[in-house]
C-alpha cells in the first residue's frame, strides 16, 4: 500500500510560534514510530526569508513527494527555519537528533559553527550534509560521514564578471556614461566575512579586470543578502554619486532587486539606469531580466542541489556507496555548475 509523505515545513507557523512548540508538533522520528524503516530527513535552513533558500526548500519538498511515489514508501521530511540565529539552529539539530532522524541537512547560519555540528552528528552516528553555505574544509574532513552540496562561489563571481564584460564590450556608449573608458561601480555584498560574499566580490572584479577593463569602485557595503537593505544602500549612493554609477554589482539577486526598487523610486527612465547584475536566477530576478531592469544573473541550481541532497541521503540511509548516487569530489563534495542568464537565453530558465 502506498504511504503518504509527512511534510513539516510550517512556514506560516514558524513566523509566530516558539521553536520548541513547533517541534513538539512534528511527527516523531523515533524508530518505534517508523517500523517500515523509511528515511527520516531533518533539514535546518538559515532562513526561509531568503528567496533562493525558500525555493530550494520547496524543490526538496516536491522531490521528496515524487521519490515517495516512485518507491512506494514514506519519507518523513522535517524542515526548520533558524531565522538567522545559530543558537536556534543548534537547538533544532539537537531536536532532530533526539528524534532519531537518519540524515541531517544543514544550511549554516554561521559557518564557524560547523565543527560543533559535525561532532554532534558523529556522536549519534547520523550522516550530516551541509548545503549552500560551505564550511571550511577542515570541518568537512572532521568526519567521514560529513558532506557538502553546493556550487563554487568563485565560479559565480567569475561568471558575473563575464556578464559585465559582455555588456560593456557590446555597447560601450550605453554603459560608459563618463566616456573615460573606466567602469565606475558600486558593490552590494552579502554578510560580512561570509565566504560566498568574499569570493563573489573578489572574482567578479578579477574577471572584469582580467578582461582588460579598468575599474573604479565608488562604494561598497554589506546588505546581508537582503532586498530592503540593498534598496536603502543604493538610495544613499544614488544621492551621493548620481549618474557616476555605471554598474551595480550584487552578490545575489535579492540585493539586485533592492537596487531596482531604489531606481524605480527615483523615476529615472530605464534607459538611463546603470547596468545591474545579480546571482541566483530566482523567479523574481528572471522577471526583472525579462523587463530589462536586470541585465543578467548567474543561475544557481537550487533544484539540482535539492536533488543531490535527497539522492545522497537515500544512499546513506540505505547503506549504499554515496559515490554511486552522486558525483562526489574528494569523497565529500557535490558541486553543481553555474550558468549565466540574460534575455538571450532567458526562456530556457523560465521554463525550468
Amino acid at each position: 500500500m502506498r504511504l503518504k509523505i509527512k511534510s513539516c515545513s510550517f512556514r506560516s507557523l514558524l513566523k509566530i510560534l516558539p521553536l520548541t512548540f513547533l517541534l513538539s508538533l512534528l511527527p516523531s522520528c523515533g524508530a518505534g514510530d517508523s517500523p517500515d524503516d523509511s528515511l527520516r530527513l531533518g533539514v535546518a535552513l538559515y532562513t526561509q526569508d531568503d528567496t533562493f533558500i525558500s525555493a530550494l526548500a520547496q524543490d526538496l519538498e516536491q522531490l521528496v513527494q515524487e521519490e515517495e511515489s516512485r518507491i512506494g514508501q514514506k519519507i518523513t521530511l522535517l524542515i526548520s527555519d533558524s531565522r538567522h540565529n545559530q543558537t536556534t539552529q543548534m537547538g533544532q539539530v539537537d531536536r532532530f537528533l533526539a528524534r532519531r532522524c537518519d540524515v541531517l541537512c544543514v544550511n549554516l547560519v554561521d559557518r564557524t559553527a560547523a565543527a560543533v555540528l559535525v561532532d554532534k552528528a558523529e556522536a549519534e552516528g547520523v550522516p550530516l550534509i551541509f548545503f549552500n553555505r560551505q564550511p571550511v574544509d577542515e570541518d568537512i574532513q572532521r568526519w567521514s560521514q560529513t558532506y557538502y552540496v553546493g556550487a563554487s562561489a568563485q565560479e559565480s563571481g567569475t561568471l558575473q564578471g563575464e556578464l559585465v564584460l559582455e555588456a560593456w564590450r557590446s555597447a560601450p556608449e550605453r554603459w560608459d556614461r563618463s566616456g573615460d573608458g573606466v567602469l565606475q561601480y558600486v558593490m552590494l555584498e552579502g554578510e560580512p566575512g561570509h565566504q560566498d560574499s568574499l569570493l563573489r566580490t573578489e572574482y567578479t572584479i578579477q574577471a572584469i579586470t582580467d578582461g582588460g577593463i579598468e575599474v573604479e569602485r565608488l562604494a561598497r557595503d554589506t546588505a546581508n543578502w537582503n532586498r530592503a537593505q540593498a534598496s536603502a544602500r543604493i538610495a544613499l549612493w544614488l544621492e551621493e554619486f548620481g549618474e557616476q554609477i555605471e554598474v551595480i554589482l550584487s552578490n545575489n539577486d535579492d540585493m539586485a532587486l533592492g537596487a531596482i526598487d531604489a531606481l524605480c523610486e527615483t523615476g529615472r527612465p530605464l534607459e538611463d539606469w546603470p547596468l545591474i547584475v545579480g546571482i541566483d536566477a530566482t523567479a523574481p530576478a528572471l522577471e526583472a531580466v525579462a523587463a530589462g531592469q536586470l541585465y543578467g544573473t548567474v543561475h544557481n541550481d537550487g533544484r539540482g542541489q535539492a536533488q543531490a541532497m535527497l539522492s545522497l541521503a537515500l544512499a546513506l540511509h540505505g547503506g549504499e556507496d554515496p559515490a554511486g548516487a552522486v558525483d562526489l569530489v574528494d569523497g565529500h563534495y557535490v558541486w553543481l555548475p553555474y550558468r549565466t542568464v540574460t534575455q538571450a537565453n532567458l526562456s530556457a530558465f523560465r521554463a525550468s
